[in-house]
């Protein structure tokens, strides 16, 4: 697997996030939710970025685990956004396929991490 499949993803899903939170906040989406999403959604990259410069395999791993949550917590506020009719079926099959990779990516990279140190 490609080292930076999980960075490059992150920052892509974080790309569509940005786009998906300023066409809601165009089509006035509360704003508690779009701030919600956009945190949450930008946020999984950015603790990517931070676990490849980590002090240890023990940083390493707490920062992606920070990474899985932000995404697990992206994939609520998505499913609000589509359950409460925000967006529509396409858009939310879309995002949320690209969601849940990347919580899959990371479970995998986060168990394989730790069965190193064990």
């Amino acid at each position: 697997m490609d080292k930076d499949i999980i960075k490059n993803k992150s920052f892509d899903f974080a790309v569509r996030i940005v786009n998906l939170c300023e066409h809601a906040k165009e089509n006035k989406i509360a704003f508690v939710l779009v701030d919600q999403l956009l945190k949450s959604g930008t946020s999984i990259g950015a603790n990517v970025r931070e676990a490849r410069n980590a002090a240890s395999r023990k940083d390493f791993v707490n920062k992606l685990n920070v990474a899985l949550k932000e995404a697990d917590e992206t994939e609520y506020w998505l499913e609000l956004f589509f359950r409460t009719n925000k967006i529509n079926e396409a858009e939310y099959e879309s995002i949320i396929n690209d969601c849940r990779e990347l919580i899959y990516i990371l479970t995998a990279i986060v168990k394989n991490t730790k069965n190193i140190e064990n």
